[in-house]
């Protein structure tokens, strides 16, 4: 394989510290974007030629451009973005504060997108190109108790669907990772976060506390081996726009699709009976 190098966010732990190995492994180039440069410290011991750890902070647009500039001044290309650094809220929409919906979307939707606008001009350059979002099946349906997390990751990936098609003349891929669950530590509880309960939601989302509280350690998604099928699509020849990962992604989201597309049918006649009488419909550049 030609050797790729890697950005990616939130590398540390969970699906950033398995791709970061991945692709270390099959032989890549990788800047461990993180927070905490100590948590990744024995990535670049490991690999000392081929890893570069940085201490950035997905939320600061302001550092994006640096840590694209130190990227290729290191290794003189930038092949693949992973923007993977997240977590969740839960809580029902009135107990979620403006600050804590405004935190999410920073961390998974505007620090994201300027990251992948500082990549871009180098990709564009070269003519190649995969960035990759780890967005979530919470990015295509959502549920009780999570209304801030899907929000942001369903902003992110409208935001990506435009992109793709923007980038991809230049010969720049884009891929929706949407996972299940994974043994990644986004549910531990000093990772995900509990919006203080009310009285009027507190039996309405008991459950969904508990299910979010207590899986840590015992989901069913292999973190390895969704980086491995990462790496290796990012070296493949294709990508699709959306990869559900995991069993139980492709059946909610299959799901989901069922069942926005049964609404649709169900009320097309009242939906198409708004337009103007004997008006030709639309003519769209795409």
């Amino acid at each position: 394989m030609t050797t790729q190098t890697w950005i990616i966010t939130g590398a540390s732990r969970g699906f950033g510290r398995a791709l970061a190995e991945s692709a270390l492994a099959a032989g890549d180039h990788v800047v461990a974007a993180v927070r905490r440069p100590e948590g990744a410290a024995d990535l670049e011991v490991r690999y000392p030629d081929t890893c570069l750890i940085a201490k950035f902070d997905a939320r600061d647009i302001a550092a994006a451009a640096d840590l694209v500039r130190d990227t290729l001044e290191r290794f003189g290309q930038l092949d693949v973005l992973v923007n993977n650094a997240g977590r969740a809220v839960v809580g029902a929409v009135e107990e979620v504060g403006d600050a804590q919906l405004r935190a999410l979307m920073d961390l998974h939707l505007f620090g994201p997108a300027a990251l992948v606008r500082a990549v871009l001009p180098a990709m564009r350059e070269r003519g190649t190109g995969t960035i990759v979002q780890m967005s979530s099946q919470g990015g295509r349906t959502s549920f009780p108790g999570v209304s801030a997390y899907s929000a942001s990751k369903f902003a992110l990936e409208g935001w990506s669907e435009a992109l793709a098609a923007e980038v991809a003349p230049f010969g720049i891929r884009v891929m929706l990772v949407e996972p299940s669950r994974f043994r990644t530590g986004f549910n531990r509880g000093d990772v995900i976060e509990f919006a203080e309960p009310s009285a009027a939601y507190r039996d309405v989302l008991a459950d969904v506390r508990a299910d979010m509280a207590g899986t840590d350690g015992r989901q069913e998604g292999d973190p390895a081996r969704a980086a491995e099928i990462i790496v290796s699509l990012a070296h493949g020849e294709e990508v699709p726009l959306r990869l559900p990962l995991g069993r139980e992604a492709v059946e909610r989201i299959s799901h989901a699709y069922r069942r926005g597309l049964e609404e649709v049918e169900q009320w097309a006649e009242t939906a198409r009976s708004a337009d103007f009488a004997g008006v030709p419909a639309s003519v769209r550049p795409i």
